[in-house]
């Protein structure tokens, strides 16, 4: 196809210069309506292009086919079947995924380590989880993705599942072996999905880990917003082969997704898209041969470690992107809450991700040499203040086995039963009726339907205490859970 084509934003371009109006939705009538002290901080150019999908950027009908054909540049792009745009986030997506899959059978394969959209997933599609132990590093308290032994062990647990889930690249950047996986399932003639949503990027430069559907994956879905161009929401999700019934994925997406879609959305990412195919490899590169001055530099930094070495091997990750600069903060005595909330306030400065003892700078293809610098002085900064800290209260870590809670209720039906609050002291043993998530990455520690044991309520609790945010309990203080009545 001709990559040069962004049908969404020609269409845009046309509408406007046609002097299109409607007497339809959105009220504000390309702006006319706003408030002049919202133009004031948001402009008027994203109220001019937020205009209706269906029955204005195109006809009712849609026969113009701009967004099918945006899809279709997507597929063709990345070497996919299909393509779909989302503006509802790799959350919807991915459900979509699941429930495509999984509706009605004998239940799906997951990594333990999955954002909460999936259980999510779990829980509108009332589906069975089988989980996948991931691979975890006892000394850092750091989970990596599974191996192809650890899915081909589940299998063996399950024949009778639908499908396979997987997160790969993870929030950290590290990645899968995401094709040894396919294989695996393959042989079953069962689908992978993989949960991609840090891995739009991935397609348009050789260096960068391989993407899911070079490496075989049935559906892979990605956020633009993440590693892209994309305003956030924006994601895609790829399709290829014989093992998605297509229509089922377009229904069950259809059934998730807004009835009123962001042109605003659909348009950025065609624009991406074809950014990437004319200049993603240039682009890409420069942005990982910046993202090596800064792991450089930051290892400099005294007690600061940037990790690579020790996310890959065989007892580790497959692979990693590089421009996840994953930064360990643990022997300066304090943590990566401490340090995200002190670049903040002090810097000006937002990191991506912080836990007990990392922060993740994430960079990207709009990043250079000016805003890397901003990054390394900040953190010298907060490297020469570290010392007067106060010391952090101590997070009750968990063994591997401890984290593996036992799951005795689907969790739809844990979530939707009736429930109750019981103290934090009378929680263990008890069955969890919300998911508990630490956020970021946003991978849950309990799942409606786990049984709850001492050592996660102790870490949790500990957890609060030292700075972490769980935003997604009925009591974000831990003072008291959900549990099943």
């Amino acid at each position: 196809m001709d990559q040069t084509q962004a049908p969404m934003l020609d269409a845009l371009a046309d509408y406007h210069r046609r002097d299109r109006y409607g007497f339809t939705p959105p009220g504000h009538r390309q702006g006319r309506g706003v408030d002049e002290r919202v133009t004031q901080v948001l402009g008027v150019e994203p109220f001019r292009s937020d205009v209706l999908a269906s029955g204005g950027l195109d006809d009712r009908r849609m026969r113009g086919g701009f967004l099918a054909t945006a899809e279709e540049l997507m597929a063709d792009a990345v070497g996919a079947d299909y393509a779909y745009f989302s503006t509802c986030g790799s959350s919807l997506s991915v459900k979509a995924a699941m429930m495509a899959v999984a509706g009605g059978g004998d239940g799906l394969l997951v990594s333990r380590d999955s954002h909460k959209s999936i259980v999510a997933g779990l829980i509108f599609g009332g589906l069975q989880p089988r989980w996948i132990t991931p691979q975890w590093d006892v000394e850092r308290h750091f989970s990596h993705p599974p191996s192809p032994q650890q899915v081909e062990d589940t299998w063996r647990r399950h024949p009778d599942a639908d499908g396979a889930l997987i997160v790969s690249p993870s929030p950290y950047g590290t990645c899968a072996d995401i094709r040894g996986i396919a294989e695996v399932c393959h042989r079953r003639g069962k689908p992978l999905i993989v949960d991609e949503a840090w891995g739009a990027h991935l397609p348009f430069h050789r260096d960068l880990p391989t993407w899911a559907m070079d490496a075989d994956a049935d559906v892979c879905v990605v956020s633009v917003h993440k590693m892209g161009m994309g305003f956030e929401q924006g994601s895609v999700f790829h399709v290829q082969g014989d093992l998605i019934d297509r229509d089922r994925l377009a229904a069950c997406a259809d059934l998730l997704m807004t009835t009123s879609p962001n042109v605003l959305l659909y348009a950025a990412i065609d624009g991406w898209r074809r950014q990437m195919v004319e200049r993603g490899e240039v682009l890409l590169g420069d942005a990982l041969e910046l993202a090596g001055t800064v792991r450089a530099t930051v290892g400099d930094l005294p007690q600061v470690n940037v990790m690579e070495e020790e996310l890959l091997g065989e007892q580790a990750s497959h692979d990693l992107d590089r421009l996840q600069v994953l930064i360990d903060v643990s022997a300066t005595g304090t943590t990566g809450y401490q340090a995200h909330d002190w670049l903040r306030e002090n810097c000006r400065l937002d990191v991506g991700m912080s836990d007990h003892r990392r922060i993740l700078a994430t960079l990207s293809t709009a990043d250079d040499s000016a805003t890397a610098a901003r990054l390394l002085d900040a953190l010298h900064a907060w490297s020469s203040a570290a010392d007067s800290f106060p010391r952090p209260p101590r997070i009750r870590l968990l063994d591997p086995d401890e984290l593996q809670l036992e799951t005795v209720m689907l969790p739809r039906d844990a979530f939707f039963g009736r429930t109750e609050m019981v103290p934090a002291d009378e929680a263990a043993g008890r069955i969890s009726a919300e998911q508990i998530t630490p956020y970021p990455p946003g991978i849950p520690a309990a799942i409606p339907g786990e049984r709850l044991n001492e050592a996660v309520v102790d870490y949790l609790r500990s957890g609060v205490e030292a700075g972490m945010n769980v935003p997604d309990p009925a009591d974000p203080s831990l003072q008291k859970f959900r549990v099943v009545a």
